[in-house]
């Protein structure tokens, strides 16, 4: 699917109030990556998080790790008010990702659920390799072709992920990979009704440029609930920290 910055921005935008009660999936990727990250290294003069939304993994990275500034960025300018409840003195870049300009090298580029969005992943290898400083850490999680594997088989839509093996080889070439690791996670639901409001929930109902009517709600409940009557959804999520060369 083409992905459109603009509805994704939209979609975002309306969940970010119900984002932290329901993105359970991503909480468990920030802690796990912070946990990683904690065994290699722990204090950094400059960190950078990019898409840092409603702040569940800038949560994690002020418990746990040590720092003299903090920048954050989010394509929702909503987004710094959040943040800054967290962490009061940052600067703040509101705007695509990989088009930021950082007035500072930084030592920590860190990013929770998002890179998935990025459609070149080798340009971004290189354009966070320029920000970082000598011996920077470049700490990311994404998802794996086969998250939402269900949705992808009922409607036919689905990112264009890319597997471990392949962000491994893009990412090799500019960084030394200090860690990588894929996992599932497996939520149940009660009805395929509760798996669309739990997308919406967490912003992903930006999959799909088109808006569904009440037809094809309903040709999806029924479709789901035939291939996989225990409502399952699957996230199949990547993580990986990398060194700079």
């Amino acid at each position: 699917m083409q992905i459109n910055p603009a509805i994704i921005k939209k979609q975002f935008e309306k969940s970010f109030d119900t984002y932290n009660l329901n993105a359970s999936v991503q909480k468990i990727m920030a802690q796990k990556m912070i946990s990683k990250l904690c065994k290699i290294r722990t204090n950094y003069d400059n960190i950078l998080e990019l898409g840092a939304g409603t702040g569940l993994l800038t949560e994690e990275i002020k418990k746990n790790l040590k720092f003299q500034k903090f920048y954050a960025n989010d394509l929702i300018a909503k987004s710094e008010s959040y943040i800054k409840k967290i962490i009061p003195d940052i600067v703040f870049y509101c705007g695509n990702a990989k088009r930021i300009k950082p007035a500072q090298k930084m030592d920590l580029i860190i990013s929770n659920a998002m890179f998935q969005w990025f459609k070149n992943l080798d340009e971004i290898s290189k354009i966070y390799r320029n920000t970082l400083n000598k011996d920077g850490i470049l700490a990311f999680s994404s998802f794996s072709p086969k998250n939402y594997k269900e949705i992808r088989e009922v409607t036919g839509i689905s990112l264009e992920y890319k597997t471990l093996e392949e962000i491994y080889n893009i990412f090799s070439s500019d960084y030394n990979i200090l860690y990588n690791e894929e996992f599932e996670n497996i939520l149940k639901f009660n009805s395929p009704l509760e798996i669309l409001a739990h997308m919406k929930n967490t912003g992903v109902n930006c999959l799909s440029n088109n808006s569904w009517t009440f037809k094809d709600v309903k040709e999806f409940c029924e479709k789901y609930k035939n291939i996989y009557p225990e409502n399952t959804l699957t996230y199949s999520s990547i993580i990986f920290i990398c060194r700079k060369k």
